[in-house]
């Protein structure tokens, strides 16, 4: 009997390690640059609150048949007025183990699911670096991944038909 159970629980091991797998390997700063072009005269706090333009980028390239690096492009312009305040850009990465998905998934596990895994650290990245600058914590609100995916396809099949 103990050997039927053993088995059938070798069994089940195997099933589990057979379904998809997303796994982060690691995750890092690959390029952080902050600018404060007009200090000090641009932390003067009687200034009112800067107004902020944020551009969001992901690219995913195949490392391995298993292993893929997604960077998170995120860049933050604040100005009063005409006048830069801060310009703030990191590029953050990660390396992900993306393991028995169906090929024609790839994309969107690249492309929404891991950013969506890494942006909480990349947020808490340029909130610390704008608050180190001398300004108040920018705090990115969330990212909808999956609709910045659906435009960027949309925009592809727009140019493809022009």
């Amino acid at each position: 009997m103990a050997e039927n159970e053993s088995g059938q629980a070798a069994a089940g091991a195997e099933t589990e390690n057979d379904g998809p797998m997303l796994s982060i390997i690691t995750q890092y700063i690959k390029d952080l640059s902050f600018e404060n072009p007009n200090a000090p005269a641009s932390l003067n706090p009687e200034l009112p609150a800067p107004t902020v333009e944020i551009g969001v980028n992901v690219q995913a390239t195949a490392l391995t048949e298993e292993n893929y690096e997604v960077e998170l492009r995120i860049q933050a312009t604040a100005k009063h007025g005409d006048e830069t305040a801060f310009i703030v850009e990191l590029v953050y990465g990660g390396m992900f183990l993306l393991r028995n998905f169906p090929s024609d998934s790839m994309e969107i596990m690249c492309m929404i699911e891991c950013p969506r895994l890494i942006f909480p650290f990349a947020r808490r990245v340029i909130s610390d670096a704008t608050r180190d600058g001398g300004f108040s914590p920018l705090q990115l609100d969330p990212i909808d991944f999956a609709g910045l995916f659906s435009a960027h396809k949309s925009q592809q099949g727009e140019a493809g038909h022009a």
